[in-house]
């Protein structure tokens, strides 16, 4: 009987250090730039590293379908393109998140690395890398200490990696089939 308590006590305890985050990175603005097409999110499950994956240390669970869900309603907040979605569509968006969690003087670090690829049909056209690090707090008592950095983090590199796109928008404007083109304020030359 008092082995059962014991082994109760010790699953209750263990499940209550783990983490289990919602993340909800929003865009500071709308964007200005505008790509006329639609885009298909495709997010791999996160891949995490770090301290708390260690025995003993308070466990940090992100779920895939969070991760989806945040990245889904950034991209569509953010309004670059016609419409986002999980569908099939114009381009397609395929993105690879990892999470790092280190220490350093005294402070956890959560760094967040977005690898991402944009393509049309099965032509990939280019990729992209961003990755931002939030400082966290010294311990990690409560869900929030894991949740916050994390949030600002995701939300940093995804600013950082629509800059990205948003800049190469020339490659997505052209009508399917067509080679790109870049879009230029030149003027046309004249013959001679």
């Amino acid at each position: 009987m008092t082995f059962k308590i014991l082994l109760l006590i010790t699953c209750v305890a263990w499940a209550g250090c783990v983490h289990r985050i919602q993340v909800t990175p929003l865009p500071r603005n709308a964007s200005a730039i505008t790509i006329p097409r639609t885009l298909q999110a495709v997010i791999s499950p996160v891949a995490m590293e770090g301290p708390d994956h260690r025995p003993g240390i308070v466990l940090l669970e992100w779920s895939h379908l969070d991760l989806k869900q945040a990245v889904l309603r950034y991209l569509q907040q953010r309004g670059t393109f016609a419409s986002v979605s999980f569908d099939a569509a114009d381009l397609t968006l395929r993105v690879a998140t990892k999470l790092t969690l280190t220490t350093r003087s005294n402070l956890y670090h959560y760094r967040i690395d977005l690898q991402a690829e944009m393509g049309e049909g099965v032509r990939p056209m280019k990729s992209y890398r961003a990755e931002h690090t939030a400082v966290g707090s010294s311990v990690r008592w409560v869900t929030a200490s894991d949740r916050d950095p994390v949030e600002i983090a995701l939300q940093a590199a995804l600013e950082d990696l629509m800059r990205q796109v948003e800049a190469d928008r020339w490659l997505y404007t052209n009508p399917p089939g067509q080679p790109p083109q870049k879009l230029s304020d030149d003027k046309p030359s004249t013959g001679a």
